[in-house]
């Protein structure tokens, strides 16, 4: 059987941590779930352990980290213990109710119907954000079409961060040449996927601003994104992707 798993890195959830893994669960398809913490002192992490105890131990899967080591960092551990533990599609989600669970469906549908790569798209059909202030719309809208001019790739929505990978790409990908710890691991995750020519679709979502808890959003992070797109695209120039071969 073909297994679903739903890696979400958490920094101080409580609010929301609970009541994602009771959505998840109570979905019309199994979904498994691993949750990377980083050490939340707000007891995050203490709440997983209890649901884990009161719920299938072997559906929700909990990995603590000390500190904050970044985006990046957690979903390259979750991507290897999902590939070590036989799931076949594996998706990236927020703990935030931003991304709507139902969602996880479509993008599982696109993976099952051929796509290698499902996006959870904003943009795609128009800009469908809820709560969010003009000018943050207007940073994350541009920031896209900024990827798209320098990289070439035809995404729109490239920083989005709700995704189902089939397996067979991240195998194929050498998670140990993605550079980037903070939010520009998601267009690196999604540049090298195309650079490797797999079949890349986005599927419109509504994204909804948290209710409960802090964002994590700051300008560093579209910083980050702006110059390291340009490092990204030139590195390629000079050091090509291939697929790696499993054995």
């Amino acid at each position: 059987m073909e297994k679903s798993l739903v890696i979400i890195p958490t920094y101080n959830e409580k609010e929301n941590i609970e009541k994602m893994i009771h959505t998840i669960f109570s979905l019309s398809r199994e979904f498994d779930m691993l949750i990377i913490d980083d050490g939340s002192p707000d007891g995050t992490a203490a709440i997983v352990q209890r649901v884990q105890k009161e719920s299938d131990a072997g559906r929700l899967h909990l990995m603590q980290r000390q500190g904050k080591l970044g985006l990046g960092t957690a979903y390259i551990t979750g991507f290897i213990w999902a590939l070590q533990n036989g799931y076949t599609y594996i998706f990236e989600m927020d703990c935030d109710f931003s991304h709507n669970p139902e969602d996880l469906l479509r993008l599982h549908d696109a993976c099952l119907q051929g796509a290698d790569l499902a996006i959870g798209s904003r943009y795609i059909s128009g800009v469908n954000v809820v709560n969010w202030p003009m000018g943050r719309v207007l940073m994350s809208y541009f920031a896209s079409k900024y990827v798209r001019l320098v990289t070439g790739m035809k995404i729109q929505d490239a920083t989005a961060g709700f995704k189902c990978y089939h397996r067979r790409v991240l195998e194929a990908m050498d998670l140990d040449r993605i550079r980037f710890r903070g939010y520009a691991f998601q267009i690196e995750m999604k540049f090298t996927a195309w650079k490797l020519q797999f079949r890349i679709v986005e599927i419109p979502i509504i994204f909804t601003e948290r209710q409960e808890g802090a964002s994590k959003m700051s300008g560093g992070i579209f910083n980050e994104a702006f110059w390291g797109v340009l490092t990204m695209k030139i590195r390629s120039l000079f050091h090509p992707y291939k697929r790696k071969t499993t054995p």
